[in-house]
């Protein structure tokens, strides 16, 4: 088929927050009382500061390396002015959010680099090998874990491989159900594109609005809507990819015995094996109906239970998600009413279902039988004010930050039997870090995603920021990670390694797993340009 491009308007985003700036909120009155009352949040946070009035330090990129990257993609696709280069400087975790409102830009790359074919990003790694040039490959910016904060140490210059310029659909396999989607497509563009021919992807994280296809595949990204159209992951069936010494060219099949799936090893690596230019995924018929039903549940234990009957034993939903006591009591399923009254207590569920009309109205009765017979009750308004907010958490995030709080999240997965442990671990973990800095801090979790053997936890937490919130993040952070690690949880669900969890992926997969990897990337990337230190350390 012909290639067709979106016809997308977006705004850049913006460059030391969420989202597109003019979405952002300021906190209501309730809620900014209730975070000097209960967090004793008394002084406001550090500003983002004007784009203008921050200046990154002088490019270090050589000429020789600038004139082949040139020759490569043009003159106008590398740009080297302070907006651009800003703009591409790390992600979207706290920890990147605070640096930036400080004015601490020393990451930003010395160029931003956008081809626009296959060849051109071989052209590029050829000459960025040539010269000692670090490469980030660059989609949405919306990294968590550290991403886009490559070690520069060895090397010339960094650059941001910009992948925006590819965002073409490429082929539909209306007989198969797949489609091949080019990387820098955001979430709603490939959205449109294939609904076009009657397709859904399915695929919906918080960052949806605006991470892109290779970012999914990159981070091994997980959806709202997992429960049903899987994860990012699982339905993914081909990938291209450019390595500084060739072009991998995986999935002939959807499964295969042909050796290890080679898909896997890319699924998840970040950019450190290479860049991902052509992603096949299956898709599912664009649902006729989707409806989102609010259950309340006594406790997060009967909760998860009932969570848990239903995806083993169905109807399994699309949208499966159970909030914990102090989520539900502050209503942070609903991101437009946080602070207000989380009405009667217990925990809150949100439940949802997509498909033909009658298929969703079989498995709704059905599931609401069930949920029933394990203690629910409906909550009429949780399911629809879910929906509405589904998008808006990170832009709380930045207003809470203004009024002084520090607020992050971190997530982690282990089988059902050993969830109670770990979640108690975790935030307890939490709890005790930050109250011995003199801030004790609000924890807040939920079951996002579920399947026949597990689930994962997503952990939300806010306190009062001291005179160095980084380093008091730190701290936490580091508590929280060996709770996981020591608990039996894996260090990451859906957010992926970054250098954020690089040491505690090593403890995870052990030294072997680790010399592995490191063979991998040697293999693929001999001189190490490709996101250095992120995913693997270098070897010693």
């Amino acid at each position: 088929m012909t290639s067709t491009r979106p016809d997308h308007g977006y705004p850049e985003i913006a460059w030391a927050g969420w989202g597109d700036p003019a979405d952002a909120a300021p906190l209501s009155a309730a809620l900014r009382g209730l975070l000097a009352q209960a967090l004793g949040v008394h002084r406001e946070g550090t500003p983002v500061p004007a784009l203008d009035a921050v200046r990154p330090s002088p490019s270090t990129l050589p000429d020789a390396a600038r004139s082949a990257l040139v020759a490569a993609v043009g003159a106008e696709h590398v740009r080297e002015d302070d907006d651009a280069r800003l703009r591409h400087t790390r992600g979207r975790s706290t920890p990147d959010l605070l640096r930036l409102r400080e004015g601490d830009v020393g990451d930003a790359p010395d160029a931003v680099v956008l081809p626009d074919t296959h060849d051109q990003v071989l052209a590029v790694l050829a000459a960025c090998a040539a010269e000692r040039v670090a490469v980030v490959p660059f989609g949405g910016g919306t990294s968590v874990v550290g991403g886009l904060e490559p070690q520069r140490e060895g090397f010339a210059a960094v650059i941001a491989l910009d992948l925006r310029r590819m965002d073409q659909l490429v082929a539909v396999d209306s007989i198969s159900r797949t489609v091949t989607l080019e990387p820098g497509l955001r979430g709603p563009d490939a959205e449109a594109l294939v609904a076009e021919h009657g397709f859904t992807i399915g695929h919906h994280p918080q960052s949806f609005l605006w991470a892109t296809i290779g970012g999914f595949a990159a981070a091994r990204s997980s959806g709202q809507a997992s429960a049903g159209y899987g994860r990012f992951d699982e339905i993914v069936v081909g990938l291209r990819v450019a390595t500084p010494t060739g072009t991998l060219d995986l999935g002939r099949a959807p499964k295969s015995a042909a050796g290890p799936d080679l898909r896997q090893l890319v699924l998840g690596s970040e950019g450190a094996f290479g860049v991902i230019t052509g992603v096949t995924v299956a898709v599912q018929p664009q649902p006729a109906e989707r409806v989102y039903d609010g259950w309340r549940f006594p406790s997060f234990a009967e909760g998860t239970a009932a969570l848990r009957r239903l995806v083993q034993d169905g109807p399994r939903p699309t949208v499966l998600r159970l909030s914990d006591e102090v989520e539900t009591a502050l209503n942070l399923a609903r991101p437009d009413e946080v602070g207000q009254d989380g009405a009667s207590g217990g925990v809150l569920a949100i439940v949802g279902f997509e498909g033909t009309s009658a298929n969703v109205g079989e498995r709704r009765a059905a599931a609401e039988a069930v949920l029933r017979e394990l203690g629910g009750t409906p909550d009429a308004d949780a399911g629809p004010a879910w929906e509405h907010g589904r998008y808006k958490g990170p832009y709380l995030r930045d207003a809470l930050l203004d009024a002084g709080a520090l607020v992050e999240t971190l997530e982690t997965t282990t089988f059902w039997s050993n969830l109670p442990a770990l979640y108690q671990a975790v935030g307890d973990a939490l709890r005790e870090s930050l109250s011995a800095q003199g801030t004790p801090p609000v924890v807040l979790a939920h079951v996002s995603h579920v399947y026949p053997t597990g689930a994962s936890l997503y952990f939300t937490v806010a306190c009062a920021q001291l005179d160095d919130p980084l380093a008091q993040w730190r701290r936490a952070k580091a508590a929280a990670n060996d709770a996981i690690v020591a608990t039996g949880g894996s260090i990451s669900h859906h957010h992926g390694v970054g250098i954020d969890h690089r040491e505690a992926l090593a403890r995870e997969i052990g030294p072997l797993g680790v010399a592995l990897l490191r063979a991998a990337k040697d293999a693929v990337d001999p001189t190490g340009i490709l996101n250095p230190g992120v995913l693997v350390a270098p070897a010693p």
